[in-house]
């Protein structure tokens, strides 16, 4: 990435200026900018392929809303992803042989230890913020076959928002996020075994190939370490003062039955929900280390 035109470089205040306001300009004002109308999922029009890439393309996100319902159809979100160059799956230990993962309420074992197979809520953060630099989650996928009862909603940020707001309050927030040593999510064991090395890392990075931003965050108070300063600290407040606000950019939605979020892996919450025996939340969940990739569409020629 030629360094002149790197627009998170703290010193290239130029650039940064010009790549904001391309950013915000006609930014999506209401949860309803984001949702596309789908008939099939696995077989997208170019209308349909086109107003999806636009939104992936500005906002790092979009939801569809197709007339899947609640069929189980395991390839959909497979044949989603491979429209937008998602490929390369993150198969989690506890995911399922296909690379997916069955987000439910879990009533028996591993999967019982563990919020996301619980009706309690998920907290913000970005998936993966444990992973190591190589095996970064650039792309996420939720694709929901059942909505709960009651609850479950997700709130979505986009973090290249998230990254603005952040310098625009005080670039030394940026400047602690960046640091290679301001985040460590210590290590998981199995008894005594260690299953997961301690991972630390930054918080915001650049892709030198791409140039664009990667995040990785958890607000999670327990089992995480960051790094001991007045700024790192200052820095956290502010982004976790933010993730609590009403603000205008923080979008949420329920997903119900047939309906996927597509993103470049945004800051993201789940709220509690509940079941019944006879109705159980079910989403399908897919991890890339891919980020989205527009390559087939011509914009000039999109109807």
């Amino acid at each position: 990435m030629d360094s002149t035109a790197n627009p998170f470089d703290l010193d290239n205040e130029h650039a940064y200026q010009d790549w904001r306001a391309k950013k915000l300009e006609n930014y999506p004002s209401k949860l309803e900018d984001l949702i596309v109308d789908v008939e099939n999922p696995k077989n997208l029009t170019e209308l349909e392929y086109c107003e999806l890439s636009r939104r992936c393309c500005k906002a790092n996100m979009a939801i569809y809303n197709s007339r899947a319902g609640e069929y189980p159809d395991r390839d959909i979100p497979h044949i989603i992803g491979q429209y937008f160059g998602l490929e390369h799956l993150d198969h989690n230990w506890l995911g399922d042989e296909d690379g997916l993962t069955s987000l439910e309420v879990a009533d028996k074992g591993t999967e019982t230890r563990y919020i996301p197979y619980s009706d309690k809520p998920i907290h913000w953060h970005t998936d993966g913020y444990y992973n190591t630099p190589d095996h970064q989650i650039n792309g996420l996928l939720l694709h929901c076959v059942r909505s709960a009862v009651e609850g479950g909603e997700n709130a979505l940020l986009d973090h290249e928002i998230a990254y603005i707001l952040l310098r625009d309050e005080n670039p030394d927030y940026i400047r602690a996020f960046m640091m290679p040593d301001v985040l460590t999510i210590p290590a998981r064991y199995d008894g005594e075994k260690v299953v997961r090395a301690a991972e630390t890392g930054p918080v915001f990075s650049v892709n030198t190939e791409t140039g664009k931003l990667h995040m990785r965050y958890t607000i999670r108070k327990h089992h995480i370490e960051w790094k001991q300063d007045d700024n790192t600290q200052a820095a956290v407040d502010y982004l976790n003062k933010l993730l609590n606000s009403d603000s205008d950019y923080i979008f949420k939605a329920r997903l119900e039955p047939g309906m996927g979020l597509i993103c470049n892996n945004v800051l993201h919450n789940r709220s509690r929900f509940s079941d019944t025996e006879e109705h159980r939340r079910l989403l399908y969940r897919a991890r890339y280390f891919d980020r989205i990739t527009c390559l087939h569409v011509d914009y000039d020629r999109c109807p």
